[in-house]
């Protein structure tokens, strides 16, 4: 593997070790005060500089996120607030939301609260505020690499109505700095069940600033409640109460994936904080095109919600009836499952990005 600046053999750094968590490892932890008493994080170290932590009682999801002990991630005035507080009406989504890294929208609802003939759908669904379980930790060796693994089961069902199961794992290895997550989502039910999901990425300050540079992939650029897309998706601004967010959509052009099959956008910070001193430093986030054909961008530089978000998806974030209307809503027939992959990349070599 490579690690600080060279390349080891697993027995070579055992032997320089008391044991291999010295380095990078996984630790199970519960937080206890507040309303986040009674929350379970995951906590995940690389070694290369990226710690992140995986919430257990929330979705699976992720909240803080460093490199080098600086975070990349914003984080909700909510904190880790316990699932035990959700209230699923309206908008109440907002109070008890933890921002941080990742908050998965879903599974049945995204976006604005909605209301149709399978009953009433609050602000980008529940599985966010739903606990996981059969949660499992693996660090492995394989050959001469240390793979760090995280998987659980977040289930969304209901009597007389619809059952979806999301299988999620995470994938990291000693000395990357990178995160890689597989989701498969099965309709365990015996009918035909809507499925939307929206991935909520979630980027804050030191990461962003004005000297922060965006690049996105191909694709057709339109923003909510605007004839014209406003500008100032590409570039960031300071802190201001009187700012309003921005949502704008990226409908990938064909173009827009790799050989992969995968789309890429990319925020740049050409001197992010670390260790007393700045470097640049590239955060890449990749994601499968073909099940998430659409990049949700949530500009909101304002004071306190000083935060982007992106947010790879099947859907929009209208709600269901605009979904229908724009070409429908993705249906799982009964025992039918889809598949999901992402990746974030933290990288300090990269150059600035030309616009």
């Amino acid at each position: 593997m490579r690690l600080y600046g060279r390349d080891w053999t697993k027995r070579e750094l055992e032997e320089r070790v008391g044991q291999i968590e010295q380095l990078g490892g996984i630790r199970r932890m519960r937080l206890t005060e507040g309303a986040e008493a009674g929350v379970e994080w995951i906590q995940v170290r690389t070694g290369g500089g990226l710690t992140y932590y995986i919430n257990a009682s929330k979705g699976l999801d992720i909240s803080l996120a460093e490199f080098g002990g600086t975070p990349i991630s914003w984080q909700s005035p909510n904190g880790d607030a316990h699932p035990a507080y959700y209230d699923s009406s309206g908008e109440e989504w907002l109070r008890t939301a933890s921002g941080g890294l990742l908050m998965t929208c879903g599974l049945m609802h995204v976006g604005s609260p909605s209301e149709d003939e399978s009953g009433r759908h609050g602000q980008h669904g529940r599985i966010h505020h739903t606990p996981a379980k059969q949660v499992g930790t693996v660090v492995e060796w394989i050959g001469d690499e240390l793979e760090l693994r995280v998987t659980g089961v977040v289930q969304e069902t209901t009597i007389f109505g619809g059952k979806l199961r999301l299988s999620r794992t995470f994938r990291s290895r000693l000395g990357e700095n990178r995160i890689e997550i597989t989701d498969h989502v099965e309709n365990i039910g015996f009918k035909p069940c809507p499925h939307m999901i929206l991935y909520h990425f979630n980027f804050g300050f030191p990461l962003l600033d004005e000297k922060t540079t965006f690049r996105f992939p191909q694709a057709e650029l339109s923003a909510v409640n605007h004839k014209v897309p406003p500008a100032g998706h590409d570039r960031w601004s300071a802190p201001s109460a009187a700012c309003e967010e921005t949502v704008y959509y990226h409908r990938l052009r064909p173009e827009a994936a790799d050989e992969q099959g995968m789309a890429e956008a990319e925020i740049f910070s050409p001197s992010f904080p670390v260790g007393g001193r700045s470097q640049p430093l590239s955060v890449r986030l990749r994601w499968t095109t073909a099940t998430l054909p659409r990049l949700v961008q949530w500009r909101m530089p304002g004071a306190g919600e000083h935060v982007l978000g992106l947010e790879p998806a099947n859907c929009g974030v209208e709600g269901r009836a605009s979904e229908t209307a724009d070409g429908g809503i993705r249906i799982l027939a009964p025992g039918e499952t889809v598949s999901y992959k992402l990746e974030l990349i933290l990288d300090g070599k990269h150059e600035k990005i030309e616009r």
